[in-house]
């Protein structure tokens, strides 16, 4: 574990060094909060009604905004940082580390889960809960939570990698790292609450891995009620999601080209 965590070590003092950047994202992010504030506020008020599809107006602004905080603290830019090494040839030096290079990368980028979640996150979780007036449950709820965030970035990290893996046909991964971010925002309930969508909807969507990643965590932090359930279909997407990760990485290492050489 010593060398991971002197890359975690040297993640945090990389994020540390672009203080005026992540005051700009917590700046960004409280005008997105605002927002989605006043947006649900009138949805619930035409509404007539103080529960919504099972949700009421506090539980669905406690779900939005802590999956902002959740996108903010497991985003990792992996796509990126793929696509541009192998744009550059960087990714031939990465390759010949004393590492295996899926895992090089978890950890190059764990440096920051450590400071958006003391700069972020907690701080979310903080203000949430005070505003609130603990409308959250702190009891063996958070326990869940926790493992269940765990393994939403396990999946996370592998729906990242699958795409940034794509890069090594197409060379170019803009076009199709915005689609993946449209479609893992909307179908996971990062940006609706899976509780609004359509019921043939929503019984497609708890089949796809996408819905581990901020859904089930954020149902297990509001109501602890199908535990196992949720758990063991986070581990198997966990499970399944590394797996092919991993398949599709090896089998598309043979489709690389350096340019320039």
């Amino acid at each position: 574990m010593k060398r991971y965590l002197t890359l975690t070590r040297a993640g945090v003092l990389e994020a540390l060094q672009f203080r005026l950047s992540m005051l700009i994202m917590v700046a960004g992010n409280l005008l997105y909060l605002i927002v989605v504030y006043f947006l649900w506020k009138s949805i619930y008020a035409s509404a007539g009604t103080e529960i919504v599809n099972g949700m009421t107006f506090t539980d669905t602004l406690i779900y939005l905004v802590l999956a902002t905080a959740l996108f903010n603290f497991m985003e990792m830019y992996t796509v990126w940082e793929i696509g541009r090494n192998i744009q550059t040839g960087k990714i031939v030096l990465d390759l010949l580390k004393p590492m295996d290079y899926r895992r090089y990368l978890f950890w190059s980028f764990s440096g920051s889960f450590v400071t958006q979640f003391f700069f972020t996150f907690l701080p979310t979780f903080i203000v949430v809960c005070a505003v609130t007036k603990g409308a959250i449950p702190m009891g063996i709820n958070m326990l869940y939570f926790a493992v269940s965030v765990v393994m939403a970035v396990m999946i996370n990290y592998s729906v990242d990698f699958i795409v940034g893996t794509i890069c090594l046909y197409t060379e170019s991964i803009w076009g199709v790292n915005i689609m993946k971010q449209v479609v893992v925002l909307l179908l996971s309930g990062a940006t609706v609450p899976i509780a609004f969508f359509p019921e043939p909807l929503k019984t497609v969507v708890y089949y796809l891995p996408f819905q581990s990643i901020y859904n089930a965590p954020l149902t297990l932090l509001l109501n602890s009620g199908q535990v196992l359930e949720t758990l063991g279909i986070q581990l198997f997407w966990c499970a399944f999601m590394t797996i092919i990760s991993r398949l599709f990485w090896r089998v598309s290492l043979r489709q690389i080209t350096v340019n320039g050489g």
